[in-house]
């Protein structure tokens, strides 16, 4: 297929990818991002499309395919309800602020989008590498730094 006509029959379908996967994710940066994804592994499978008798009804399928599978995803991933207690040793005012400071953060990580809060937690908590969670999420290594970047530096505006 060529760039002339993947822009044709498949570029005018964002709108409507988009609309549906905000529905499903609620969120706009994740319907983004998973609209990009579908046109993205759309664009790198560009050879094998031209079979495709009706692009949209394919689109649709594809993402709500991809929906579903972030939102399994987003599922598996949980955070402490509540921060521990301090420890003895450390005297009132420090203990509060520490405890202040953990749940101003921990509401942040669940303020991210899916995607940068998955790598994050992924990279920072489970310690895994970049090729480990390229392989467990699917996501390729330059937009995994790029998530992992954009979560880092919302952390940082604390």
């Amino acid at each position: 297929m060529s760039e002339q006509q993947f822009h044709t029959g498949f570029l005018p379908l964002a709108g409507t990818l988009y609309r549906i996967a905000y529905y499903m994710l609620e969120s706009e940066s994740e319907a983004e991002d998973a609209v990009q994804e579908v046109f993205l592994k759309l664009w790198e499978s560009r050879d094998t499309l031209e079979g495709i008798s009706n692009p949209k009804g394919y689109c649709v399928r594809m993402l709500k395919n991809l929906c579903i599978d972030r939102i399994r995803k987003a599922r598996h991933l949980s955070f402490p309800e509540e921060i521990p207690e301090p420890e003895p040793g450390q005297p009132g005012d420090e203990a509060m602020d520490a405890r202040k400071r953990l749940n101003n953060i921990l509401e942040a990580v669940k303020a991210l989008p899916e995607r940068q809060r998955q790598v994050l937690i992924l990279r920072t908590m489970e310690g895994l590498s970049y090729d480990e969670i390229t392989e467990r999420t699917g996501i390729n290594y330059l937009t995994l730094r790029v998530l992992l970047s954009q979560a880092r530096s919302k952390l940082k505006r604390l």
